[in-house]
């Protein structure tokens, strides 16, 4: 199975694996948002979900909400549902029911990249989550099907750290990190997040993809399918301008304790395209 850029440029590739340095770090409205820009260029898109966790039978889980946000051309496929908010090979353990293989990640993807221009695989949690008692990973299902990682990372104090051992997991693997995505951009970005979105890539030695703002998962369909283009670099098939510069000055100069660490949101491309707009479509629904 082939990974990576392909010749057409701007998610070029057959496979790609959605993975984090974290759970609740926005990695469903990632891939709802990468799925809604290749579909509006015209790509026939599935999204495969080894192991959902934390929902019980019958309940939408993540795989649903991708098809809610970027549209119901999406073949969604689950492989795995277990009740507990664990990782997969303990809620399989708990609830008494069969882990989910490496093996069967890559059979199923497989068959759907077969019949869709892109599968998105979307993992349980952090890169090394375990899918079984043996200890295997989503690491491993993207080893055998040679596919690339993209990691979706938060903003704040940590991310660099955290983003910088994910990549050298992958590496380690021999995977290649396709990139990185901020999967919560904070409506009032402080230093740490803005300082971070313009030094993460080069910490963690992979080029920074996106900055999906926070709430996106609540703007109404059609809004986010709209928006989600802004989102997203050129890496992704989108036209986010990439990260600003890490702001200068001294505490006294704005940045300190007086301002509770805050900053005002400027610079070229900190604050994502499209996010006036957004905040303008949510204070319209709220007033």
């Amino acid at each position: 199975m082939r990974g990576g850029t392909g010749e057409r440029g701007g998610l070029g590739m057959s496979v790609l694996v959605v993975s984090g340095t974290g759970t609740e770090i926005g990695k469903t409205v990632t891939t709802a948002a990468v799925a809604a820009v290749a579909l509006a260029a015209g790509r026939s898109v599935a999204v495969l979900k080894p192991a959902q966790t934390g929902v019980g039978p019958g309940d939408p889980g993540d795989v649903d909400e991708v098809l809610r946000l970027a549209g119901d051309r999406v073949t969604p496929v689950e492989l795995a549902r277990f009740p507990e908010p664990l990782a997969p090979s303990t809620a399989a353990r708990r609830a008494g029911l069969p882990t989910v293989s490496p093996a069967q990640v890559a059979e199923a993807a497989e068959k759907l990249a077969a019949a869709h221009d892109l599968v998105l695989i979307e993992g349980a949690g952090g890169l090394l989550v375990r899918f079984d008692e043996e200890g295997t990973t989503l690491a491993d299902a993207a080893r055998l099907l040679a596919a690339p990682v993209l990691i979706v990372a938060t903003a704040g104090l940590g991310t660099l750290n955290m983003s910088t051992l994910t990549t050298e997991a992958l590496r380690a693997r021999g995977l290649t990190p396709e990139g990185i995505v901020i999967g919560s951009w904070p409506t009032t970005p402080d230093l740490a997040s803005r300082c971070n979105l313009a030094e993460l890539a080069d910490a963690a030695g992979a080029p920074l993809l996106g900055a999906i703002p926070e709430g996106a998962g609540s703007l109404p369909a059609p809004e986010f399918r709209a928006a989600a283009g802004g989102w997203l670099g050129p890496g992704l098939g989108g036209s986010w301008a990439g990260p600003g510069r890490c702001p200068r000055g001294s505490p006294g100069a704005g940045s300190g304790p007086s301002h509770r660490g805050r900053v005002r949101p400027t610079g070229v491309g900190v604050v994502p395209p499209g996010w006036g707009s957004f905040h303008r479509a949510r204070s319209r629904r709220t007033v």
